[in-house]
């Protein structure tokens, strides 16, 4: 399994950029950090984990309370939580967010 995402700051229309992203792998009732990274100029983040990862619950973590406090933008979301389940392994899996300081969507990318 591969994974990105793709991060658009709605409010302003461009790239959320230098947005700390991590991911978690759901074990039992805990969970296990395996990767994490920064989003580019494009707000995009391929190389936050590692290429074979198995199947099970994901939780991607952005830190949006860092991000619009950087831009100078309060928020009330100071982090965005998305959890999904990988039962494809031989796919890529895209994972975009579409973020606002008072809102914030996802969907399942290609």
């Amino acid at each position: 399994m591969t994974l990105s995402t793709h991060v658009l700051d709605a409010s302003t229309g461009r790239p959320a950029c230098n947005l700390p992203v991590s991911l978690d792998r759901r074990s039992g009732d805990s969970w296990v950090r395996v990767g994490n990274g920064m989003t580019d100029d494009d707000g995009r983040c391929q190389s936050m984990a590692p290429d074979g990862l198995p199947g099970g619950v994901y939780r991607l973590l952005f830190d949006t309370g860092c991000y619009f406090s950087t831009i100078g933008q309060r928020s009330f979301y100071p982090e965005v939580a998305i959890v999904f389940e990988v039962t494809e392994l031989d796919r890529h899996h895209h994972v975009p967010l579409l973020l606002s300081p008072f809102a914030y969507s996802t969907y399942r990318g290609s």
